[in-house]
């Protein structure tokens, strides 16, 4: 039975392409800074983000971690969304290894951060009070249904930065996902932004990596902490050359992911007990919980069942499911998902 997995986009396999570059990748120490794959890897990225210059790292997280640590100082603060990503999912590592405080304020329906609510986050100089150093944002906003933000909203926060002396960073883990449903370029959201990570495993199908992308000064300090952290790489060409495929032939394609995923989201609209969010999808996510249908409400129980049909989906609440679309989910796979609901409900 072929296996339609729904529950991330980072199961996603690396292509053929992918695997034949790896075999056939120039290495050398990216320690020493002599991995020409890894070298060619970092310009490409930071070209396509409108930065100085990047950093492979072995994970969004590390990417992420690096970033506020490189701009933050022991004791200082970070404002970041309550459903942002590097607060729920990243282990603390920030409080943990970089000794910075969050201070956690509501992410809006679409993702955003409230300016005001940024405003009144900044501390004053107070010797009671942390300094305030950092704005996160997050592009395109997992636990807000995959949405994406603007560059003028991203534009503002910039400017809201820039006016109080502090650094935005932007964990931009799907920032190509952000650009293709705005027909935009990722180099345009990332502007306002002094340092961005984005994911090469996941839409982009590469097997393993992040990029950090940054100015040089800002890139130099990473680089050390991405040392500390213990992610120097050796001979990591094997694995950058699967994310240049990814840079220059994955990023166009991600506007049929969306598209798969709209049509997942009309097919289960049509479920009975099934209720999507409001506006899904966005990009590549379908949220939806599953209201008492015979008096059933448990969606690991459910994921379980559908486990059994050969359809893996993602439960992300005692009734609610996250489905993500990627490269190896096919139109006969969105079919087979949704008829997969169906049986289970109507059978429960």
């Amino acid at each position: 039975m072929k296996i339609v997995d729904l529950r991330s986009d980072t199961v996603s396999n690396p292509t053929p392409e992918m695997r034949q570059a790896m075999a056939q990748a120039p290495v050398g120490d990216d320690v020493y800074g002599e991995d020409p794959t890894v070298n060619r890897l970092q310009e490409i990225a930071a070209e396509m983000l409108g930065k100085e210059s990047a950093l492979f790292v072995p994970s969004g997280t590390m990417g992420n971690l690096a970033a506020i640590m490189a701009h933050c100082n022991r004791g200082d603060e970070v404002i970041l969304g309550n459903f942002s990503h590097t607060f729920l999912y990243e282990a603390g590592g920030y409080s943990i290894l970089g000794s910075v405080h969050p201070h956690l304020i509501p992410n809006q329906s679409d993702g955003t951060l409230d300016l005001d609510d940024i405003k009144n986050a900044i501390r004053p100089d107070d010797v009671h009070q942390p300094i305030t150093r950092l704005i996160c944002l997050e592009n395109t906003h997992n636990r807000c249904g995959g949405v994406s933000l603007s560059a003028e909203y991203t534009k503002a926060v910039g400017e809201l930065a820039r006016k109080h002396k502090l650094k935005l960073h932007m964990d931009g883990a799907r920032i190509f996902n952000a650009a293709v449903a705005q027909g935009i370029s990722a180099q345009e959201l990332a502007a306002p932004a002094d340092s961005v990570t984005f994911c090469l495993s996941k839409g982009l199908c590469a097997p393993v990596g992040s990029v950090l992308c940054g100015s040089q000064e800002f890139i130099s300090r990473a680089h050390r902490i991405r040392k500390q952290l213990g992610g120097g790489m050796r001979q990591a060409g094997i694995i950058a050359a699967a994310g240049i495929i990814a840079l220059e032939s994955m990023v166009n394609r991600l506007a049929e992911d969306h598209a798969r995923a709209k049509r997942l989201a009309t097919g289960l609209e049509g479920v009975r007990g099934l209720v999507l969010d409001p506006g899904i999808p966005y990009t590549n996510m379908v949220y939806l919980t599953i209201t008492a249908n015979n008096g059933l409400s448990d969606a690991q129980y459910i994921a379980q069942r559908l486990a059994e049909q050969g359809v893996l989906v993602g439960s992300v609440g005692k009734s609610r499911f996250r489905l993500v679309t990627h490269c190896w989910i096919d139109d006969e796979g969105v079919d087979r998902a949704i008829e997969s609901f169906r049986k289970v409900l109507v059978v429960e």
